[in-house]
């Protein structure tokens, strides 16, 4: 099974992907923990990465697509895997194919689409920042990562739709009863 997660930030998909690799037993690949892991190590990748995200911005795509590339070549991928951050547009959903092809390994199965409101995605992001004191999660970021997401990345919905591997799931209520829906549209 190849996943890609999908959904605006503060939607769930990390908590809901960490449910999904205890189920399937396969690795997760998150974007967002890899450059927060090299923000934090102070790399020359993480150096260049935060002064976008502290922005809310997206980080270049040379660096996102250089991480994925390394990961998917590790061999716990070689059956599965699920991509949380990864792809963010419909040029890096195009080079993802073209990446996996190179790497003889089988398409992407299904894009699952954790749907939930603006409105919520905010107030979940700020409960977020207090408890766990993320910098990158203050409202004027959070929302200008909202519009990012809304103008990059949902455009991947109608692109794996036209695939037929899109499924939309409703992002509201209990973590179990969130992660049910997921597997009942898998």
């Amino acid at each position: 099974m190849r996943i890609v997660l999908l959904g605006a930030p503060g939607s769930g998909k990390g908590t809901q992907g960490e449910k999904l690799v205890a189920h399937y037993g396969i690795p997760k690949i998150s974007t967002g923990d890899a450059l927060r892991g090299a923000v934090k190590a102070g790399t020359p990748m993480g150096l260049k990465a935060k002064a976008a995200m502290d922005a809310g911005q997206l980080v270049a795509d040379e660096i996102v697509i250089g991480i994925v590339r390394e990961r998917l070549q590790q061999p716990d991928t070689a059956h599965g895997f699920i991509l949380d951050g990864f792809p963010r547009n419909v040029p890096q959903a195009k080079v993802l194919d073209q990446m996996l092809e190179g790497l003889k390994q089988p398409p992407m199965s299904r894009a699952v689409h954790l749907h939930v409101e603006d409105e919520e995605i905010v107030k979940r992001l700020l409960d977020r920042a207090q408890k766990e004191g993320r910098a990158d999660d203050k409202e004027d970021v959070i929302r200008r990562r909202i519009e990012v997401y809304n103008a990059e990345t949902k455009p991947l919905l109608n692109f794996y739709a036209h695939q037929h591997k899109l499924v939309e799931v409703d992002g509201i209520g209990s973590l179990d009863a969130i992660f049910d829906r997921i597997i009942d549209a898998l």
